[in-house]
């Protein structure tokens, strides 16, 4: 799709150079037989140019490629109705250009929800102390989770406001194939939030979908091009699914967080540990499991629905590949599994590309 809209504004700008051309004689353009003004030609060569600069700047993943495309489609059509006999089907080409950018700017607005949910949240949901997280901190957390903050670094450095991550993502359904897309989440754990935006292809056409959980509600808004609803749920059963996928981003991204008064802790031995964790009155529970180096391998619990089927599966989150990013030692490799009775089924994989921490 990307290189079919290139192709229609680069070659639509070329054909408006031939109307410039005929206007001051630069050829004979057999192709254009009505007779062309200079004035005319002028705007002929203007609508070119301005695709031309439509197509540098889609090329260069401009935010405003769509600006100069709109003023091109305007100058080009009263141009085409001028030379209405020679030129009519380059309205064709205007309305392809209309309807990518009418697209375009859909996509676009629905990305705008999540930005502007950043910008509510981090003005009125941003207040933790920043203060540094010590040794005495961890007193209260089972032994095994403390083994983990000290192995990811987390000791002795701010406590954690508020996170930012970029991931690579591949997901499917049951039975289906994997579909690549780029994500961008923001937590604060304040009020607990969790804003997850990801963005991907399908069939070239653009797939969006914003996860919102603020204040212990939740919605799951999936879009085909920035408008067709493809997936839209809310409720109290996605409510205690995210809250799962909440405290699952506390345990693996923000360790720093896992001092939380929320969250009340329960010993199983020196490898697990068992987490109850309640937020605006939902209540849910997890199992961690570390290995001997004291990471965090797995977060296992039997609270999150299977939101397509609606029927709550045990679900887990295996990780692996630490490595130190941004001073923190975090995993670069996880996966989202469901575990159904017939087995167990890998329908997310996860590949960390930045977090940081504290970052506005």
């Amino acid at each position: 799709m990307k290189y079919f809209i290139i192709a229609v504004l680069a070659i639509h700008g070329f054909i408006h150079f031939m109307g410039f051309a005929k206007a001051f004689h630069y050829g004979e353009m057999k192709q254009l037989v009505i007779p062309i003004s200079k004035p005319i030609g002028i705007l002929w060569l203007l609508a070119g140019l301005l695709f031309i600069v439509t197509v540098t700047l889609y090329l260069m993943e401009s935010e405003c490629w769509w600006m100069p495309a709109i003023a091109a489609v305007f100058i080009s059509q009263i141009v085409i109705i001028t030379s209405w006999h020679d030129a009519k089907f380059g309205t064709i080409a205007n309305l392809l250009v209309l309807i990518a950018v009418f697209f375009y700017v859909c996509i676009s607005n629905f990305e705008k929800t999540f930005r502007h949910d950043v910008q509510e949240n981090l003005h009125g949901n941003n207040s933790l102390s920043a203060g540094l997280l010590t040794l005495a901190d961890l007193q209260s957390l089972p032994a095994p989770v403390q083994r983990y903050l000290i192995y990811t670094g987390a000791v002795n450095k701010p406590k954690i406001k508020n996170m930012h991550a970029v991931f690579d993502v591949q997901m499917r359904g049951k039975g289906k194939e994997f579909v690549r897309y780029t994500s961008e989440q923001i937590n604060f754990f304040d009020d607990p939030a969790r804003l997850f935006f990801m963005k991907g292809k399908m069939f070239g056409l653009t797939v969006s979908g914003y996860h919102r959980f603020v204040k212990g509600l939740a919605t799951m808004d999936i879009r085909l091009l920035g408008l067709i609803k493809v997936v839209n749920i809310s409720g109290d059963v996605l409510n205690k699914t995210e809250t799962v996928t909440l405290f699952n981003d506390m345990c693996l991204m923000a360790p720093a967080t896992l001092i939380d008064k929320r969250i009340k802790w329960e010993e199983i031995d020196s490898a697990s540990a068992k987490a109850i964790f309640t937020n605006h009155g939902v209540t849910i529970a997890a199992t961690l499991f570390f290995n001997h180096k004291g990471q965090l391998i797995n977060f296992e619990s039997n609270d999150r629905t299977e939101v397509t089927e609606m029927k709550q599966i045990p679900f887990s989150t295996p990780v692996s590949d630490y490595r130190e990013v941004n001073g923190t030692l975090i995993w670069t490799h996880g996966e989202t599994v469901w575990h159904y009775p017939d087995g167990k089924f890998t329908y997310g994989k996860f590949s960390l590309k930045e977090i940081r921490y504290n970052y506005i």
